[in-house]
């Protein structure tokens, strides 16, 4: 019989136990804050019609969506790309849906890109929105909501950049750039913070665009003055460009509201080099990088206004963000941030088997510690105990507890604190409120 070799596709990871109580410890954090924040759930099919898919993102996004058929299948089908197209197919669908609509959604999507450092083919996305608003509110509460997310889990030094589509279109209107070339203009200003000013010029002659126009661009991407006095300047300089004018008033209105929000200065700042690649954003985007360590954007979003309509006569304004969270898992861990109770496992207690004459006095207390809520592995073979102690320690399980013949006699349980490397005996009518209080004592547990 041939032995297959076990192997994963390119991009595609499994993610083990270690890694699974880690995911979930930060996809807890993520959701309690998106509830917080007034955002309700939603999961959508992981496989949408192509059609849905197809002409949303732009040309090079959509040469890595998966498309996907079964045999004999009629329907052209594609894994889901992200969560934002899927999300105005559902409100397009669903009219009766109250506006504005606040969803949140914590699940997988696809895309058959180069593998690299924080990127896969398969990942899980983090996305809040809000459906049927075009007031600047909206996106500000986006904003507070990347900036709680990300002090929550304890990064300190990351900065929330954010621009807005239409100061791009205005500005590129202002340096003579044909509409045509608009879209190859953006994905060229996107790469300034990557190759440098003077390789994004070189790359603009290469395209064609006149020097003055580079040099009238240029001029006003390059990094200078932040927030509210970079946008007074941009202001007068566009003054004849009203698109650019309404994007600079949406900006202005958003800063206003951040303080009151509790968005700290130093945490965000205007960017007009920050482009954001989809084709589908129309109005304010915004981005978050880390500092240290540079490992490109975890957070990435906007305000998308025309996507409703692409599968509707009825639009609605729509705005909201993702947070990525396979970036910020691997920014976590190789920054140590994780809380020192946030072990290797979400068992609390290992149940011993002393001999097997004892093995129902286990069981009930298993059962019992499991009925106090908590989280209870039983060792099911009667190993010398050095041996069933030494697998909690492989496994990180920090409790031990042991029924033996001098315990039952006594009507007590001895337990064992691994990390503490010390022991109690406790009686057993108190031994699951003794256990609580001692995982009470400490930072509150993984999520499950």
């Amino acid at each position: 019989m041939e032995v297959i070799q076990p192997r994963l596709p390119k991009g595609m990871r499994d993610i083990l136990p270690r890694q699974m109580v880690l995911r979930q410890y930060v996809l807890g954090i993520v959701e309690r804050t998106f509830a917080e924040f007034g955002f309700e759930p939603l999961i959508t099919p992981s496989v949408e019609l192509a059609e849905i898919l197809l002409g949303k993102y732009g040309a090079e996004a959509e040469k890595l969506i998966f498309m996907v058929q079964h045999r004999g299948g009629k329907e052209k089908l594609a894994l889901r790309y992200d969560l934002s197209v899927p999300l105005s197919r559902v409100v397009a669908q669903y009219p009766d849906l109250p506006k504005p609509f606040r969803r949140y959604q914590i699940a997988p999507v696809w895309r058959a890109e180069r593998p690299q450092k924080g990127r896969y083919r398969e990942f899980w996305q983090c996305d809040a929105d809000i459906v049927g608003s075009s007031s600047m509110l909206a996106d500000a509460e986006i904003i507070a909501l990347i900036y709680t997310v990300l002090q929550r889990l304890g990064f300190q030094q990351f900065v929330i950049r954010i621009n807005d589509r239409k100061i791009l279109s205005g500005i590129g209107q202002y340096s003579g750039v044909p509409e045509a070339q608009l879209p190859e203009l953006y994905r060229t200003i996107d790469k300034l913070d990557k190759i440098g000013i003077e390789a994004v010029r070189e790359e603009l002659q290469a395209s064609g665009l006149a020097g003055q126009m580079i040099d009238r661009l240029l001029a006003l991407l390059q990094p200078g003055k932040d927030g509210q006095a970079a946008l007074d300047d941009l202001r007068r300089e566009l003054m004849d460009y009203p698109l650019a004018q309404e994007g600079i008033a949406e900006l202005t209105e958003l800063l206003s509201y951040l303080p009151s929000l509790g968005v700290k200065d130093g945490f965000y700042r205007v960017d007009l080099a920050m482009v954001r690649g989809l084709d589908y954003y129309t109005g304010p985007i915004y981005e978050t990088v880390v500092e240290k360590p540079r490992i490109g954007s975890i957070t990435g979003g906007g305000r998308f206004d025309g996507l409703v309509g692409k599968f509707s006569v009825q639009s609605y304004p729509a705005t909201g963000t993702t947070i990525g969270i396979e970036r910020i898992l691997d920014v976590m861990e190789e920054l140590r941030m994780f809380p020192s109770d946030v072990g290797e496992t979400t068992v609390q207690v290992l149940v011993t088997v002393f001999n097997a004459d004892l093995m129902h006095e286990s069981l009930r207390l298993l059962t019992a510690l499991r009925s106090a809520g908590l989280r209870c592995e039983l060792y099911y073979d009667t190993d010398p105990l050095g041996t069933q102690i030494r697998y909690a320690l492989k496994k990180g399980i920090p409790f031990v507890a042991i029924v033996g013949p001098d315990e039952l006699a006594s009507a007590q349980v001895t337990l064992r604190n691994l990390p503490l490397k010390s022991q109690v005996q406790v009686a057993r009518s108190e031994v699951s409120e003794f256990l609580r209080r001692q995982f009470a004592s400490e930072a509150t547990p993984p999520p499950l």
